[in-house]
């Protein structure tokens, strides 16, 4: 599956206001058993949220241009 591709699934809430990620959603998104994640109410949804650890941010803005010129009084 191509994690840029739109996953609709249905799942249920049990007694215990929990679900379950479909495997398919859950793979395509690298999730792992334990994962944590933030629960966002947004509007009249749910929003989860990875949580990911910070030295999985390693190196995201590598080739980044950092040549922007600066304001005199901020060098």
């Amino acid at each position: 599956m191509n994690p840029s591709t739109l996953a609709i699934s249905s799942v249920t809430v049990s007694a215990d206001l929990q679900i379950t990620i479909p495997p398919a959603v859950g793979q395509s998104l690298g999730l792992s058993e334990g994962q944590r994640f933030q629960v966002v109410r947004y509007q009249d949804r749910i929003e989860l949220i990875p949580i990911r650890p910070v030295s999985s941010l390693r190196g995201f803005l590598q080739g980044m241009d950092t040549t922007l010129g600066r304001d005199a009084d901020r060098l």
